[in-house]
C-alpha cells in the first residue's frame, strides 16, 4: 500500500485557533497536575521548576466531574456575542491581552504603510469572492454561518504603542509634518573633505557657501521618459538640518523614533579583521536553563497479545467476513444531507474486490504484455465523498498483490501540491490509476483531454465501472507495501511498509482500542491516509466493524452531523480531529436529542498537537451533560514513518486521570522541561497521548547529531522500535539510514538495543507512568538564534490577538526562511474581506508585540493576503510548503505587509572604524610608498605633427579648412523622418559668419558676452557655436525644453541662462514659439528672459570682420552639466584646453579627413559635445550625427547607419545601448535579412561619467555578435566635470582588462582581487586607455597623500585639457583651488592636479602598450559624492541597485539613497499593482544577504518615475526630493521596523 500524507500542512482554522497556552482552573475543576510543581531551589532566581519525573509523587486524586456552575459560566461566555467563538481560548487570549496592555505606556507611533487608493480598492470587499463561489472547498463550515454569533466590531482599547498616524490611503498619507526633530548619527551622502562645486540647484549645508544665491530647479537634464510629477518645489530639510516641508519625513521620523527603542539586547561585539566581515555569532546565554534529570530510559509498551481468532492477513479477514457474514454492514457512506447513500456489506466488498483484482491483472494490456504485474504500484484517485469505491479499490489492489497509492484528488488546476504528487507517481513507476467514472470526468483536463496536474508520463486512468464479472481466483502471496509523506519543504517521500508490519499495526490498534466484532465506528477523518485509513479502512475490516464515513462536504454544511450519527447508530467509537469537536461545540445550540453515552472511545487524531487540549476540554465541558464521559476522550500520536506511536486507552474505571502539565515556554525554546504555573503568561499546557502502542519500544533522543538518549527533563525526538513501522524511504537509501536505521546510544556511548529504531518526527518527552507528552513536530520546528520555536505555538498566539475574527476563517501560516545565516519567522494570514487598512495595521502591530513578548522572538515578515487566496489542500487545510514557495518566489500577492528586520536581525557585522591611511610620515623611496609602487600612470605625449596643429584657436582651424578643402563634408545629420543633411567646410564657415553678423547687428553683443544656444541636436547647433566664436562671444549649449513636459524642463533652461549670465538666447523658430507659449508663461516669468534670437532667418551679408582671439587661455565656451546628485555646475574651457582636447582625441582614435565616425550622443556637455561639435573641425573627419531621440521611434537607425555607411568607429551612450538591447532583442534575424553587418566596426565606445556597466555592454555584444560585432570592439570612455575625457579606448593598444574584486573589501576602501565566481565578487572593467597628454595619480581623498598600486583612492588628473575652473556667475571661484588646483601633501608636491571626485584604482597589467611598456589599467569604482556612509562603511548605490534588480522579475529599475540613518530603496514595478507588495520582502532580503544592510523604507512606483539624465545616469537626489515632498505617487511605501 502507498499512503500519501502531509505532516507539513498546517491544520485549518478551528483546530489551530483552539490554541491555548494554559487552562483556567474553573474549567478543569480541581485541576490535578500530573506534573507536580516542585519547590524552587534557592540557587535559582527564576520561578521555573526543573521537571524530574523520577521523583514525581504517586497517583493523583480523581478529577471531579464538572458541575453546572462551570457549564453555565461557559454558556454565558459563549453566547455573549462579543467574540468569534471559533477562536475561543480564554487563558491564551488573556495572556496575549495582558502582554499587549504592557505596551500601552510606550506611546511609540509606528509609521503606517502608504498605499495607492487603487490598490486599496482592489483588495477591499469588492474584490472578495464569497466561499460559495469558490471552485474548491474552504477549510471551514461555510454553510453554518447562521449558527455563528456576529463578530464584535470593537476590539480592545486602542493601544498607544501601535497607534499609527492618521493616514489616508493616498500616497504620503500622514498629514504635514514639521521639520525633523533630531539628527541621529545620521547617514548622509559622504562628502569629500574638500567642498562641492557651487550647487545652484540645491540645499548644501556647507556654511562656507551660505552667501551664494541658491536657485531651485526641477529635474535638470532629465530625459522625458514619463511625465515627471515632482521637482524641488519647496525648501526641504536634509539630514544636515536644512528646512523640510514634507509628509513622508514625518513617517520616517516615526520610524526613526521607533527604532531607537531597545528591542533586544545587542549581541556581544568582537574585533574583526579589516578585510573580513564576519557575522555576529550567537553566544549561548549563560542563564539559559539546562537539563538536570537522569538519563531517560526506553519505555516498552504492553506485550502484543496472541488471539487465536485473529486472521493471518487482512485479505484473509476480508474473505472470512465476506463468506461467514456477507450481510454484515462494512461501510456506510452519506450524502450532503446526512442520509445514507450506500451501505457496503462485507459480502459485496469481498466479491467486488475479487473482480477488481482479476481485471487489474488480466484485463489491462494483453496476455503477453500485461500492463500491471504483481508488485507494481497503482494510484487510487478517489474524492473524499466516495469511501465505498476507495475501499473496493484498496482491497482489490491487495488481492491482486499490487501496491495501492492513495492520492489527493485535484479539484482545480490551482490545487496545491499536485505537481509534487505527480513527481512521486512518476518516480515510483505508476502507470495505472484506479478511479470512479464520475471522478474521472470531474478531474481538470487540458485541451487534449490529458490530466496535466500530475505530470506523469503514460499513465492510464482505469474506471471501476469497467470491471466485469469473473469467476477467476488464485492463491495470493504476501508482498511489501509503501506509505507516502510530504516533507516540510513540499517534497514527497515514499515509506515502504511490509505486510507483516501493516497486520501487526492493525493488531496493536485492536488491542489498544479494545475493538470487538460488529462495533460501529463514526469516522470524520480522511479515509485515504493516516488515522482515518488505519482505523476506518484496515482495522475495521480485521474486526468486522461497521464504519459510518462522514464526508467533509457534509461537515461543512452540518458540523453536528458526526454527533448525530453517533446518536443514531449508537456508535461505540468515533475518529475525529480537534477542529471537528470545536465546530460541533459552536454549532450544537443546546440540542436536546444529543446522547453520547454510547461512546466508549473518542479518538482525537491530532491529539499530539499541544493546542488540541483546549478543544478536548471545551468539548467535555459542554457535552458532559449529554452523557459524554471524560475518560472517553483518547488523543493519539502518529507519524507516516512510525504509524501509531502512542494512544490513550479507553478505561472503564476513571480512577487514573489524564496527565497534563503546564510548561514554561522559555524552557521549551531551550529544549528543557520546566513546570510553571498557570498565572504566568508564557506557558504551554500539554496533555498526554497515552502510553506506547503494544509491542513497541520508545525512547527520546536528541533531535540533532548523534542519537543520544535525552535526560528526563529534556525535549527530544521520539524514536520507535517495533514491527509495526515503516522500513525505508522508497529509493532513498541515504535518508532511509538516517530515519529508519537509528541506533540510540546512552551517555556512556553504548547502544541501548541491537535493533534499529525509527525516527517519528515528533518532539516531546516521556512522563511518569510511561505517559507520552508531545510538544511539537520536527517539521514545525523553527530554530532562531539557537532557540527552538514551534510554528503551531506562534499560530496560537497570533490567533489570540484581538480582534479575533480578523484572520479569515483562521487561515494562518507560520514558517521560517533563512536570511543572513539564521532562520527568520514569517507569518502569513488571510484577512477578512471587510477589514480596513487601519484595522490591518493595528492587528499586525499587536501580533508583533505579542509574539515578541510571549515567545521572545522577532518576526521577520508579517503578510496579510486577501480572503480565499492561500493555497489549500483538497480538504481545506492551508498548504504550508506551497505558501512558503510562493513567498520565496515573490508570488504571494499580499495586500498588507510589515517587515521587521531591525527587530529580529541581530547578527549584522560590527560597524567599522576607519583605519588611518598612509600619511606624510610614511617612508617614501623613489616612486615607492609604504613598500608599494605609487599608483600613477600617463598617456603618451602630444606631438605637433599636422598642419592644423599650428593653430591655437578652433575658429582659425575652420577658416583654414574652408579655404583649403571647401567641399570636404564635415557633418551628415541622419533622422528617421527626412533624408540625410550634409554640411561641408565652406557651408559651415558661411553659416557661422551669418550667425556672427546676427549677433553683432540684432543682438548688439560685445566681445566676451555669453550666449545660450537652445537647439535640438543638429547642424544649427554647430553653426551657432562657431558663429559665437566668430563674433567673440562665449557659447553655452543648453538642452531645449521638452514640448510634452514644459513644466519641469523649462525651469532648467531658465536657470542655466540666468546662472551663466547669458546676454541673449539663440534658438530656432519652433523653440522660440514654444518659449512664448501659455504653458511656458505659466511655468517661468518670460519677462526676465534676455533677448531671444531666431536663427532660422539669418542675414545674407557677412560681418564686417571676424573676431581674432589673442589669448589662448581665454574662455572658449562654458560646459554646463548636472551631476547625478543634482548639482548644476558650469566648467570654463579655455582655447588652449579645447585645442589640446581635440588633439588628444585625434591621436587616440586616429582621426583623419578620410575617416567617418558615427556619433549617437547628446551634444550638450562633456565628451558628447566635443565629439559632436569640435573634433570634426579640428581633425577633418566626417561625423555622422544621429540624435538619440530619433531611436525612440526607430531603434535600428544608429546600427543601420553604421552598417550602410561602413563606419569603423562609433560613439554612443548607455541609454542608447540599452534602447538597442531592449528594442532590437527579438529583431536580430529581421535585421540580418535587411543586410545589417557590423563586422567592420573597429571601436564602439560608450561615453559616460561612471563605472562601466559590464552587464549592459556584455548583453549588447552578445546580442549583436551574430550580426558581425566583435566583442573586443565594445569599450568605454571616462570623463568628469574637471576633465571631460580622461580615458578612451581608441583604436590601438591592448584589449580592456577585467578584474574581480571583493565587494566587502571595497566597502572599507580596499581592493582585494578574487577569482571569477567567488562569493561577493564584483566584476570591474577598465574604463578605457588613458588619453595622450593625461597623467593620473591615485590619492587619499582625506589626507591628499599618494596611494600605492591596487589601492582604492580618488582619481586625480593633470592634463592640458583640464577645465579652468567653475563658473559661478557671482564672481566667486571658491572651489578653484580645491577641485582644479590641488597638490599632494607629500611626494610630488609641485604638480597641480584636478580632483575628479571619483574613486578608483590603478593596476599594472602584464599587457604592453604601443610603446612597449607595461600597461597601467584604470578602474573606476564610483563617485565620492554619491557614495553612502552606512554603518561606518562606504557603499556605492549601483552595487545595491544591482542586487535589488535581481531580487524579483517585476523590478525593471531601482534607485537607492540615504535619509537620516535609513536606506531608502525605490523600485519601478513592471506588472500588476497586485505584485507591488511582493517586492518588499524580496528587496529587504536581497540587500541584507548581499550587503549586510537593513532597508529602512521600500517605495514601489510606476515605470519611469526614477529621473535619468541625458547620459543615462540616475538623478538620485532629485528622486529623494520628490519622495520627501510626496510627489512620486507611489503604489506602496513600506516602512520596515
Amino acid at each position: 500500500m502507498i499512503l500519501y500524507s502531509t505532516p507539513s500542512i498546517q491544520s485549518s482554522a478551528a483546530a489551530i485557533s483552539e490554541c491555548r497556552l494554559g487552562l483556567p482552573r474553573a474549567q478543569l475543576g480541581p485541576a490535578p497536575l500530573y506534573l507536580n510543581v516542585l519547590q524552587s531551589r534557592s540557587s535559582h532566581k527564576h520561578t521555573h521548576t526543573p521537571y524530574r519525573p523520577s521523583c514525581m509523587e504517586g497517583p493523583m486524586s480523581h478529577r471531579a466531574p464538572l458541575g453546572p456552575p462551570s457549564a453555565a459560566r461557559f454558556h454565558r461566555r459563549r453566547t455573549s456575542g462579543t467574540r468569534d467563538e471559533r477562536y475561543r481560548s480564554d487563558v491564551h487570549t488573556e495572556a496575549v491581552q495582558a502582554v499587549l496592555a504592557r505596551h500601552v505606556e510606550r506611546k511609540v507611533a509606528v509609521p503606517m504603510p502608504s498605499k495607492r487608493r487603487s490598490l486599496v480598492v482592489q483588495t477591499s470587499m469588492d474584490a472578495y469572492t464569497p466561499p460559495e463561489e469558490e471552485a474548491g472547498p474552504g477549510d471551514d463550515m461555510s454553510g453554518m454561518e447562521h449558527w455563528m454569533s456576529r463578530p464584535s466590531q470593537l476590539g480592545p482599547a486602542h493601544l498607544g504603542s501601535t497607534s499609527s498616524s492618521s493616514s489616508s490611503t493616498q500616497s504620503g498619507g500622514s498629514g504635514n509634518a514639521g521639520r525633523l526633530a533630531d539628527s541621529l548619527a545620521h547617514t548622509h551622502i559622504s562628502h569629500l573633505n574638500h567642498s562641492a562645486p557651487p550647487d545652484v540647484t540645491g540645499y548644501s549645508s556647507d556654511s562656507s557657501h551660505s552667501h551664494t544665491e541658491r536657485h531651485h530647479m526641477a529635474n535638470m537634464g532629465t530625459i522625458a521618459r514619463n511625465t515627471q510629477k515632482y521637482g524641488n518645489a519647496e525648501r526641504m530639510e536634509t539630514g544636515d538640518g536644512v528646512p523640510v516641508s514634507s509628509r513622508v519625513s514625518a513617517k520616517i521620523q516615526q520610524l526613526v523614533n521607533t527604532l531607537k527603542q531597545p528591542r533586544r539586547p545587542p549581541l556581544r561585539e568582537f574585533f574583526v579583521d579589516d578585510f573580513d566581515e564576519l557575522l555576529e555569532v550567537q553566544q549561548p546565554d549563560p542563564n539559559q536553563p539546562r537539563p538536570e534529570g537522569a538519563e531517560m530510559m526506553p519505555v516498552r509498551g504492553e506485550p502484543l497479545g496472541v488471539v487465536t481468532n485473529w486472521p493471518p492477513s487482512l485479505e484473509a479477514a476480508l474473505q472470512r467476513w465476506g463468506t461467514i457474514s456477507p450481510k454484515a454492514p462494512c461501510l456506510t457512506s452519506l450524502d450532503t444531507a446526512g442520509k445514507p447513500l450506500y451501505v457496503l456489506t462485507y459480502g459485496k466488498l469481498w466479491s467486488r474486490s475479487i473482480k477488481l483484482a482479476y481485471n487489474i491483472l488480466h484485463k489491462l494490456g494483453s496476455k503477453q504484455e500485461p500492463m500491471v504485474r504483481p508488485g507494481d504500484r497503482v494510484a487510487l484517485v478517489f474524492p473524499n465523498n466516495d469511501p465505498v469505491a476507495f475501499m473496493v479499490a484498496f482491497y482489490g489492489c491487495l488481492l491482486a498483490e499490487v501496491v495501492p497509492v492513495p492520492i489527493e484528488v485535484p479539484l482545480s488546476r490551482k490545487d496545491a501540491g499536485s505537481q509534487q504528487i505527480g513527481f512521486l507517481l512518476g518516480s515510483c513507476g505508476v502507470t495505472v490509476a484506479l478511479t470512479s467514472d464520475a471522478c474521472h470526468k470531474g478531474l481538470p483536463k487540458s485541451a487534449t483531454g490529458e490530466i496535466p496536474q500530475f505530470k506523469v508520463p503514460d499513465w492510464t486512468p482505469f474506471c471501476l465501472q469497467n470491471c466485469r464479472n469473473s469467476n477467476s481466483s488464485r492463491c495470493w502471496k504476501h508482498s511489501s507495501e509503501m506509505l507516502y509523506k510530504t516533507c516540510k519543504d513540499g517534497s514527497v517521500l515514499g515509506v515502504t511498509v511490509t505486510r507483516i508490519a501493516l497486520l501487526t499495526h492493525c493488531q496493536a490498534l485492536t488491542q489498544s482500542c479494545s475493538y470487538t466484532e460488529a462495533e460501529t465506528i463514526v469516522n470524520v477523518l480522511d479515509f485515504k491516509k493516516d488515522v482515518g485509513l488505519w482505523h476506518g479502512i484496515l482495522t475495521s475490516v480485521m474486526n468486522m466493524m461497521h464504519v459510518i464515513s462522514v464526508p467533509y462536504s457534509l461537515m461543512k454544511v452540518n458540523p453536528l452531523s458526526w454527533i448525530q450519527k453517533v446518536c443514531q447508530y449508537k456508535a461505540k467509537v468515533s475518529c475525529v480531529k480537534s477542529r471537528d469537536m470545536h465546530w460541533a461545540l459552536v454549532a450544537h445550540k443546546d440540542q436536546k436529542d444529543i446522547n453520547l453515552s454510547s461512546l466508549r472511545m473518542l479518538l482525537v487524531a491530532d491529539g499530539s498537537n499541544p493546542w488540541s487540549i483546549s478543544s478536548c476540554d471545551a468539548f467535555l465541558n459542554v457535552f458532559q451533560t449529554k452523557g459524554l464521559r471524560g475518560e472517553v476522550i483518547c488523543p493519539c500520536a502518529s507519524s507516516p514513518e512510525a504509524l501509531t506511536v502512542a494512544i490513550r486507552r479507553p478505561v472503564e474505571d476513571s480512577s487514573q486521570p489524564p496527565g497534563r502539565g503546564i510548561l514554561s515556554m522559555q524552557g521549551l525554546t531551550y529544549g528543557v522541561v520546566r513546570v510553571d504555573t498557570e498565572e504566568r503568561l508564557s506557558v504551554l499546557t500539554v496533555q498526554d497521548v497515552g502510553t506506547v502502542t503494544p509491542g513497541g519500544l520508545v525512547c527520546v533522543v536528541k533531535p540533532e547529531g548523534v542519537p543520544q538518549l535525552c535526560q528526563t527533563d529534556e525535549i527530544g525526538e521520539l524514536c520507535v522500535c517495533s514491527i509495526a513501522t515503516g522500513t525505508s524511504y522508497y529509493g532513498l537509501t541515504g535518508m532511509t539510514k538516517n530515519t529508519f536505521e537509528v541506533y540510540p546510544v546512552s551517555s556512556s556511548g553504548g547502544l541501548i538495543s541491537e535493533y534499529a529504531f525509527v525516527r517519528t518526527g515528533l518532539l516531546g518527552f516521556i512522563g511518569p507512568g510511561g505517559l507520552v507528552f508531545i510538544t511539537g513536530k520536527m517539521d514545525g520546528l523553527i530554530m532562531v538564534s539557537g532557540r527552538r520555536h514551534n510554528a503551531d505555538d506562534i499560530v496560537a498566539t497570533a490567533l489570540a490577538v484581538e480582534p479575533m475574527k480578523f484572520v479569515y476563517r483562521g487561515r494562518i501560516a507560520v514558517f521560517s526562511v533563512t536570511v543572513l545565516r539564521d532562520e527568520r519567522i514569517v507569518v502569513v494570514a488571510e484577512q477578512r474581506p471587510d477589514s480596513t487598512e487601519e484595522d490591518s495595521f493595528q492587528w499586525m502591530s499587536r501580533v508583533l508585540q505579542a509574539i515578541d513578548s510571549i515567545h521572545g522572538v522577532g518576526v521577520f515578515c508579517l503578510a496579510l493576503v486577501p480572503a480565499n487566496t492561500l493555497p489549500k489542500t483538497p480538504l481545506g487545510g492551508i498548504h504550508l510548503s506551497e505558501i512558503k514557495q510562493l513567498y520565496l518566489e515573490g508570488g504571494l500577492h499580499p495586500c498588507n505587509v510589515l517587515m521587521c528586520p531591525h527587530t529580529c536581525v541581530t547578527n549584522l557585522p560590527k560597524p567599522r572604524q576607519k583605519q588611518p591611511e598612509i600619511g606624510p610620515a610614511s617612508v617614501m623611496v623613489g616612486n615607492l610608498v609604504s613598500g608599494k609602487r605609487i599608483a600613477q600612470a600617463s598617456g603618451r605625449d602630444l606631438g605637433q605633427t599636422d598642419d592644423n596643429d599650428q593653430f591655437l584657436f578652433l575658429s582659425e582651424v575652420l577658416q583654414w579648412r574652408a579655404q583649403t578643402t571647401p567641399d570636404h563634408i564635415l557633418y551628415t545629420l541622419l533622422s528617421s523622418r527626412v533624408t540625410a543633411h550634409s554640411l561641408t567646410c565652406l557651408q559651415l564657415h558661411k553659416r557661422a559668419e551669418r550667425v556672427a553678423a546676427l549677433l553683432m547687428e540684432r543682438g548688439g553683443l560685445q566681445e566676451g558676452d555669453h550666449v545660450a544656444l537652445v537647439y535640438p541636436p543638429g547642424i544649427d547647433l554647430i553653426a551657432a557655436f562657431y558663429g559665437c566664436l566668430y563674433a567673440g562671444c562665449v557659447p553655452i549649449t543648453v538642452r531645449p525644453p521638452h514640448p510634452q513636459n514644459i513644466s519641469t524642463t523649462l525651469p532648467t533652461v531658465k536657470m542655466i541662462v540666468e546662472v551663466s549670465h547669458s546676454a541673449c538666447v539663440m534658438t530656432t523658430a519652433v523653440i522660440c514659439k514654444l518659449l512664448r507659449s501659455k504653458e511656458a508663461t505659466a511655468t517661468v516669468d518670460i519677462r526676465n528672459w534676455p533677448p531671444v534670437l531666431d536663427t532660422d532667418d539669418l542675414p545674407k551679408k557677412k560681418p564686417p570682420a571676424l573676431y581674432k582671439p589673442t589669448n589662448p587661455d581665454g574662455l572658449a565656451y562654458l560646459d554646463f552639466s548636472v551631476s547625478t546628485t543634482g548639482m548644476l555646475a558650469g566648467v570654463q574651457m579655455s582655447h588652449n584646453a579645447v585645442a589640446a582636447f581635440c588633439r588628444s582625441v585625434k591621436l587616440q582614435c586616429e582621426l583623419y579627413p578620410s575617416r567617418e565616425v558615427a556619433i549617437c550622443l547628446d551634444p550638450y556637455c562633456g565628451l558628447g559635445f566635443v565629439l559632436w561639435c569640435l573634433c570634426s573641425v579640428y581633425s577633418g573627419h566626417q561625423s555622422i550625427l544621429i540624435p538619440p531621440v530619433e531611436l525612440e521611434s526607430n531603434p535600428a537607425l544608429w546600427l543601420l547607419a553604421v552598417s550602410q555607411l561602413r563606419v569603423r568607429d562609433t560613439f554612443c551612450s548607455y541609454s542608447v545601448m540599452e534602447l538597442c538591447t531592449k528594442g532590437l532583442g527579438l529583431q536580430t534575424e529581421a535585421l540580418k535579412a535587411r543586410g545589417l553587418d557590423l563586422s567592420r566596426v573597429r571601436a564602439c565606445v560608450v561615453v559616460a561619467e561612471e563605472r562601466p556597466r559590464m552587464a549592459l555592454t556584455h548583453s549588447f555584444s552578445k546580442l549583436f555578435k551574430d550580426l558581425g560585432l566583435h566583442p573586443r570592439s565594445v569599450s568605454t570612455a571616462f570623463g568628469c566635470r574637471v576633465n571631460l575625457a580622461i580615458c578612451l579606448q581608441g583604436t590601438s593598444g591592448p584589449d580592456p582588462t577585467t578584474v574581480y574584486v571583493d565587494m566587502r573589501a571595497l566597502r572599507h576602501d580596499r581592493v582585494r582581487l578574487v577569482e571569477r565566481g567567488s562569493p561577493h565578487s564584483l566584476p570591474l572593467m577598465e574604463s578605457g586607455k588613458i588619453l595622450p597628454g593625461v597623467r593620473i595619480i591615485i590619492a587619499n581623498p582625506e589626507t591628499k597623500g599618494p596611494l600605492g598600486d591596487s589601492h582604492l583612492g580618488e582619481i586625480w588628473v593633470h592634463s592640458a585639457h583640464n577645465g579652468s575652473g567653475y563658473y559661478s556667475g557671482y564672481g566667486e571661484e571658491v572651489l578653484q583651488s580645491d577641485h582644479f588646483n590641488s597638490r599632494l601633501s607629500f611626494g610630488d608636491t609641485q604638480t597641480v592636479w584636478a580632483r575628479t571626485g571619483y574613486l578608483g584604482f590603478l593596476r599594472r597589467t602584464e599587457l604592453t602598450d604601443a610603446n612597449g611598456e607595461r600597461h597601467d589599467a584604470l578602474f573606476v569604482v564610483g563617485a565620492l559624492e554619491e557614495a553612502m556612509e552606512l554603518r561606518g562603511m562606504r557603499y556605492h548605490p549601483i552595487d545595491i541597485e544591482t542586487s535589488v534588480i535581481r531580487a524579483h522579475k517585476s523590478i525593471v529599475e531601482c534607485a537607492v539613497f540615504p535619509w537620516t540613518n535609513l536606506l531608502v530603496v525605490v523600485v519601478e514595478l513592471e506588472g500588476s499593482e497586485q505584485e507591488a507588495l511582493d517586492l518588499v520582502p524580496m528587496v529587504t532580503k536581497a540587500v541584507l544577504e548581499e550587503h549586510y544592510l537593513i532597508v529602512g523604507v521600500v517605495v514601489v512606483t510606476d515605470i519611469g518615475v526614477i529621473p535619468i539624465n541625458s547620459r543615462g545616469e540616475k538623478q538620485r537626489m532629485h528622486l529623494r526630493d520628490g519622495f520627501l515632498q510626496d510627489q512620486l505617487d507611489p503604489i506602496y511605501v513600506a516602512y520596515n521596523m
